[in-house]
């Protein structure tokens, strides 16, 4: 577990980067018969965990396809999300002999990207369905933070996430549509920040409040900083 002064910072490079690895993958789809690219809006709901399980619609998909046969596809693809959690003020047990008493505010972000293999299933002229399965990597950043100190792990682990969508076209056979899916993702990242520990992450797709003595929480994190 790593601690600092806050100063988030989204990996700008791993996003970046991929998107422009996506962007130029599909970039001929304008030209290519067989090519289709993706943009969807997500949202998540982790599954048995207590580090920022809450619901959340904060998050992208962007994958490209190429048709190899009538009924088979691959891809590549880079989604990403976050989910939050708010902690009443509350005091954690550190060590035998030191805790911290705050409340928090936890993130969890994700950062999926690989190869997508899809096969279609019997469909008509407007409604196209299909099954598929996401494979490849995943960098995670979970946090947490109080109006001082942010504490973070970043993992990366296997991701894999079988998928059951549709493409629907309002007018037939013409490129623009839309797309809905619904999946369940499973990734081998491993997590141990401060009293919360997590082997492995899942997630779906489609809270008593005490005053804090702020006081308290300073003196616990000069105390905590100094050891670090």
């Amino acid at each position: 577990m790593k601690t600092k002064i806050l100063k988030h910072r989204v990996p700008k490079r791993i996003l970046i980067g991929m998107l422009l690895v996506l962007f130029c993958f599909t970039s001929k789809a304008q030209t290519w018969e067989n090519v289709h690219f993706n943009v969807d809006w997500q949202m998540n709901v982790p599954l048995n965990s207590n580090f920022a399980d809450k619901f959340s619609g904060w998050g992208m998909n962007f994958e490209g396809k190429y048709d190899l046969t009538p009924y088979w596809s691959i891809g590549a693809f880079l989604n990403f999300h976050t989910n939050h959690r708010y902690v009443d003020c509350r005091t954690i047990p550190l060590t035998p002999t030191a805790s911290l008493t705050t409340d928090q505010q936890q993130s969890a972000f994700q950062l999926p990207f690989g190869i997508s293999v899809s096969y279609k299933l019997p469909d008509n002229r407007y409604v196209k369905p299909y099954f598929g399965v996401k494979s490849g990597a995943m960098y995670s950043q979970n946090s947490i933070y109080n109006n001082l100190v942010q504490w973070y792990e970043r993992p990366w682990g296997f991701y894999v996430s079988p998928e059951l969508g549709m493409d629907i076209h309002p007018v037939p056979y013409q490129r623009l549509g839309f797309h809905v899916a619904v999946y369940y993702s499973y990734a081998t990242n491993k997590t141990d920040i401060l009293t919360y520990s997590e082997d492995g992450q899942s997630s779906v797709i489609h809270e008593e409040k005490n005053s804090c003595n702020q006081n308290a929480v300073d003196n616990q994190l000069v105390s905590l900083l100094d050891k670090e």
